[in-house]
């Protein structure tokens, strides 16, 4: 992983009045000349002096020791503050985030309050660091998340796009199904009857004339419920597993000699549980060691087991098959643009936009070396539920397979909004 700095430059130093001229100056080459938006910034510059904290390294900030005793209200878990008190971000250099937050524009540029902020976005040089810092630091407010019980920490997790071996036939080592999602496979929205319920959904099917939940995992490996539903097999059933945790992955195929991606199509609509958690629970693995390689790990010395630790999770992911136009783009994620590879996170959109910029400020996988950069909240996971919580997306292949497994960090988390949203908010 490449540790980006910032150059800093002697205007960072000068008085406001004199930094905000040359800022003006700046923008001028900058932006479309003759846009009211452009405009618009350098008015906003005339007003307030730039907010960029000085370079250095600084540590994530200490846990708090106590909570409030009364939960926080939704409008009280996204508290305004300032770019100074960002740990790290005079240090991100925030190019590296610029095509992922243009990506997040493709959509958010539908919604009011995004829609100008993303057109003035389009205009700023995306090589200009400068340029780019002024843009999020003029336009954006962020807001630090907090917990619904006032805490400010939450766990941050890796995620990644995996590679598996398989092939369009099942024959010799390919005998493990992806499947399909079934076409008798129904999703109920609830937000139309119960709109506190937004974004709660469930998944059935119809048996004569009532509506019953679809089997958990177990109950499916004891059926022939998917039978003919079969998408590609592939050679290793943990490997398989771990593609549904992860949500989507390329698969190698032997005999049509071309990689495919798999995108996650639906799931059977029970709650993701940890096999992790589960072989912690029963005292076979510690703390410490329930990581993607240690459980496979302990997969491989107890193959006997293999069903029994898999069942734990009733969650069940289907699949659909994509053709990998673009090797270097990550795969789509909730918010319907592709991943960027450790600029991309997802989130528990409850809390936090989707979409939004975020910036975490976290630690590297089994260290305390500081990992403080923009990220772009552009998926969500089943496991990924609460404020202040994080799934980091590493990109694809084995390293970065690597790094996701060992990810189990503390991180602070602060959404980046739109003035005009953060105004009608307070």
């Amino acid at each position: 992983m490449v540790h980006h700095t910032m150059k800093t430059s002697k205007n960072m130093a000068t008085p406001a009045s004199t930094n905000n001229s040359h800022i003006r100056r700046h923008l001028h080459m900058l932006l479309n000349r003759t846009s009211l938006l452009a405009s618009a910034i350098i008015v906003a510059l005339g007003l307030a002096s730039c907010t960029t904290v000085p370079s250095g390294k600084q540590a994530l900030p200490a846990m708090p020791a106590t909570t409030p005793v009364s939960p926080l209200k939704q409008t009280e878990m996204l508290k305004p503050t300032t770019y100074a008190a960002l740990p790290g971000w005079g240090q991100d250099d925030l190019r590296q985030a610029w095509p992922a937050f243009l990506a997040s524009c493709d959509v958010l540029a539908r919604k009011e309050d995004w829609r100008d902020l993303c057109l003035t976005a389009r205009q700023v040089d995306a090589t200009d660091e400068t340029a780019v810092r002024i843009f999020f630091e003029t336009f954006l407010v962020p807001h630090q998340v907090l917990n619904p019980d006032g805490s400010d920490s939450g766990l941050v997790t890796g995620y990644y796009e995996p590679l598996l071996r398989g092939a369009r036939k099942r024959g010799g080592a390919y005998q493990v199904p992806l499947y399909h999602a079934p076409a008798d496979l129904l999703t109920v929205d609830l937000a139309n009857v119960y709109p506190e319920l937004k974004g709660m959904r469930l998944r059935g099917r119809v048996v004569g004339n009532k509506v019953v939940a679809w089997p958990s995992r177990a109950e499916m490996a004891k059926s022939n419920l998917l039978v003919g539903k079969e998408l590609l097999w592939v050679d290793d059933p943990i490997d398989a597993f771990f593609l549904q945790v992860q949500g989507s992955g390329r698969v190698q195929l032997a005999d049509t000699h071309e990689t495919v991606r798999v995108a996650y199509a639906d799931q059977n609509g029970y709650p993701y549980k940890s096999i992790g958690r589960y072989l912690v629970d029963k005292g076979e693995l510690t703390l410490d060691q329930a990581s993607a390689q240690g459980i496979k790990g302990w997969v491989a010395a107890h193959p006997a087991r293999l069903q029994e630790v898999l069942n734990a999770n009733p969650s069940y992911v289907f699949f659909k098959e994509e053709k990998l136009t673009d090797p270097s783009k990550g795969p789509k994620g909730a918010l319907g643009v592709p991943l960027t590879p450790q600029r991309s996170i997802a989130i528990d959109p409850q809390f936090v936009p989707l979409g939004a910029p975020v910036f975490l400020a976290t630690t590297q996988p089994n260290s305390g070396l500081p990992l403080q950069r923009l990220m772009l909240a552009q998926d969500t996971g089943g496991a990924i539920k609460n404020a202040v919580r994080a799934d980091y997306f590493w990109g694809f292949g084995a390293e970065a397979g690597e790094q996701a497994g060992r990810m189990k960090q503390r991180g602070l988390m602060w959404v980046l909004l739109p003035k005009s949203t953060a105004l009608s908010a307070n």
